[in-house]
């Protein structure tokens, strides 16, 4: 039975991996974010922070186009972070959206300075534009800087993140093969407690320990009560033959 459990444990703990893929890091040095326009904010890509560290969307995929390509790139902004302190960002997608997913991360200047990677950003940013006016005012609004800070530049530690997303799949259904439909995903940035281990992992920390010790006394009264029935039963037994 304690077998039977453990498999059945393990094989959990695989279907959980298989579903979810992660890079870890550390924060950036700081740079000077500028405040007004040409903004990042223009670029009108998701936002990542330790306050809105859970983001639930769709990203698009495709078949690779050659032995070398990962996938549609799609690309996340993660800002706010502290200096050398440890992350982990997380992509998890269900089974039956079977996907191969690439995570890598970008300090600004990296990406400004290469020309593969500032093409593939520009490419995706013009697909999220906003296509009519009243999108436009409305998308303005959403991205408008906090007040007091529309001027001059601040400092910042800041990451770019690249999802490459691969189907990874094959059907007879024509129409899949064609068109990949988008994948619904959960994107976490989960910072490392004293650099050691992710801070979503802190309830388990706890929870484990716990129902460790309350395991061993429950135990320990499951002994006590079965040996009591054993010696009940013994006794009641000897007054039968006496």
């Amino acid at each position: 039975m304690t077998f039977k459990c453990l498999a059945t444990w393990l094989f959990c703990i695989q279907a959980c991996v298989a579903n979810v893929e992660k890079t870890i890091f550390l924060g950036p040095s700081t740079v000077n974010v500028p405040l007004q326009h040409p903004t990042l904010e223009d670029l009108r890509i998701d936002v990542l922070t330790l306050k809105d560290s859970t983001l639930r969307t769709e990203i698009e995929a495709e078949f690779p186009k050659d032995k070398l390509s990962k996938g549609k790139a799609s690309w996340f902004l993660l800002d706010s972070l502290q200096e050398n302190q440890r992350y982990e960002v997380r992509i998890c997608w269900a089974a039956t959206q079977p996907t191969a997913f690439t995570l890598n991360t970008y300090e600004l200047p990296t990406v400004w300075d290469t020309p593969e990677l500032i093409g593939s950003l520009a490419e995706y940013s013009s697909t999220r534009q906003p296509q009519a006016s009243s999108d436009a005012e409305q998308t303005r609004a959403s991205h408008r800087p906090e007040k007091g800070r529309g001027v001059g530049e601040r400092e910042a530690s800041v990451l770019f993140l690249q999802v490459l997303a691969s189907a990874d799949y094959f059907t007879t259904n024509a129409t899949l093969m064609d068109n990949v439909p988008p994948v619904s995903v959960d994107i976490i940035l989960d910072p490392f407690i004293f650099n050691v281990f992710p801070r979503s992992l802190v309830p388990t920390a706890i929870f484990i320990p716990v129902v460790a010790i309350a395991s061993f006394f429950v135990a320990r009264l499951a002994v006590s009560w079965i040996q009591s029935i054993i010696s009940s039963d013994i006794t009641a037994e000897e007054k039968k033959r006496q």
